[in-house]
């Protein structure tokens, strides 16, 4: 079906949200798209850029996909992230280490006891992590002169996205102001109206509890040094348990660990409805890991706040776009539970793919071929994501069908879960985007630079 043919013109793309992933999106368009062709302007609901939650950690993938989008973003990231304390860790380029957060059930498959070694899994890069508000004030930082002035709007919060005859979009906002724009791209995170604009009147519109919750906090570094150990509180480690586990690592250059535990509930349903973040209760999270190891005892018992998070995720959805006037990408499109740390890392990675596709658009009529090729090759890599965390949340607690408290097994499953994830070849990504797009855009010129495209 033939698309309402409109003039040429700069293409007019709302980014909603201003988080990792829009911040993202805006500074890769304004560093690799003409100003004569495309306009990027990102809306943000809060009063100013912010984020939620305090430490994330970014793989080989991400990090590569952060340097080919810009490599002042990676010189930012160096600038705030901290990495592996110990120079041996950092040597082995070790990722994380395993052990047992409380006793095993002291049969065959599993005889260790609290504090035990499992394993270590290691990678082309050691780890580092950086705290998400500090990470994304330093990217402020590179947005051109007046960038926030030009580029973005604050106070916009997305209320209804109107599809009109010419192909454009209206995006109306909480106080009565909208905006006419030829795509909308949603980038709002794990609540995403966009989302829910996109697959109104389907179950996988909304995200979905996982039956798991983590208490999160923060322990001044010299305590936990003090108290821990120099190479237990300085590096990263997950302490294994049964229907939990608690995982530990450095922020804020060495000076604070970051502590997540994590309990499943008793029953699959969270009963405080949108309010996903409940006021700390140190006496239930001490409760929730009695008879845990010493270790995992005393990471709880320093810890100076003990918020309760719950862990939602989002079902696969069909599409991540309609036409070239919707799309969705980072947690929008595919939020998952935080369990093997590349929720973020997939965000920077759908950004690369996107905002290079969006460089090759000329015209407006060629969005809906951007974001069709976004889709066949983003929506696949990352809705395994989604499946693969919720599974590493069952196999950390001891609970994965097949494995359990195996060692032998779990050993196995360690060293194969993230190679998928940290070995991707961008550029053949990149290049299986860029074919899509090519094959599907074609185009008529017809006379008076009119251009009519079926997409």
């Amino acid at each position: 079906m033939e698309r309402p043919q409109v003039t040429n013109g700069p293409v007019r793309i709302a980014i909603i949200g201003g988080g990792i992933a829009g911040l993202t999106l805006l500074l890769a368009l304004l560093k690799h798209t003409s100003r004569e062709v495309l306009i990027p302007h990102l809306y943000e609901a809060a009063p100013a850029f912010a984020e939620i939650g305090a430490g994330i950690a970014f793989g080989s993938n991400s990090l590569r996909a952060m340097s080919l989008i810009d490599p002042e973003m990676t010189a930012t990231y160096n600038k705030h992230a901290t990495f592996q304390a110990d120079k041996g860790a950092r040597e082995r380029k070790l990722w994380s280490s395993y052990r047992m957060g409380m006793d095993g059930k002291q049969r065959p498959t599993n005889a260790l006891k609290a504090g035990d070694h499992i394993h270590e899994t290691r990678a082309s890069v050691a780890r580092s992590s950086v705290h998400r508000a500090r990470f994304l004030e330093g990217m402020t930082e590179l947005l051109p002169d007046r960038g926030q002035e030009k580029y973005v709007s604050f106070g916009k919060r997305l209320l209804s996205l109107d599809e009109n005859s010419d192909a454009s979009v209206t995006a109306h906002f909480a106080g009565g102001t909208s905006t006419t724009v030829d795509a909308v791209i949603g980038c709002d995170g794990i609540k995403s109206r966009v989302r829910q604009i996109l697959l109104h009147g389907e179950a996988e519109a909304d995200p979905v509890f996982t039956g798991k919750y983590a208490y999160r906090g923060l322990v001044p570094m010299e305590e936990a040094v003090a108290a821990l150990g120099e190479y237990t509180a300085r590096n990263n480690h997950f302490h294994w348990g049964y229907d939990g586990h608690v995982l530990t690592f450095p922020i804020e250059k060495g000076q604070t660990m970051n502590v997540v535990a994590f309990r499943t509930k008793e029953n699959d349903i969270w009963e405080h409805g949108s309010q996903w973040v409940l006021p700390g209760n140190k006496e239930q999270m001490l409760q929730d890991f009695a008879g845990w190891g010493k270790d995992v005892q005393t990471i709880l018992s320093l810890m100076k706040c003990s918020d309760i998070w719950a862990m939602f995720d989002h079902p696969p959805a069909h599409t991540y776009h309609k036409g070239g006037q919707i799309c969705i990408i980072g947690d929008a499109a595919h939020a998952s539970t935080p369990h093997q740390g590349a929720g973020a890392g997939m965000a920077i990675e759908d950004v690369f793919i996107l905002s290079r596709l969006l460089k090759e658009v000329h015209h407006r009529e060629q969005l809906c071929h951007a974001f069709a090729a976004y889709d066949a090759v983003r929506r696949p890599r990352t809705q395994k994501l989604v499946r693969s965390s919720r599974d590493a949340g069952l196999l950390y607690e001891c609970q994965k069908p097949g494995v359990q408290d195996d060692i032998g097994k779990i050993r196995q499953d360690l060293d194969e879960r993230m190679r998928w994830i940290w070995d991707l070849d961008l550029d053949a990504h990149l290049a299986e985007a860029l074919a899509f797009f090519r094959k599907k855009a074609v185009f008529v010129t017809l006379k008076d630079s009119v251009v009519v495209s079926v997409c």
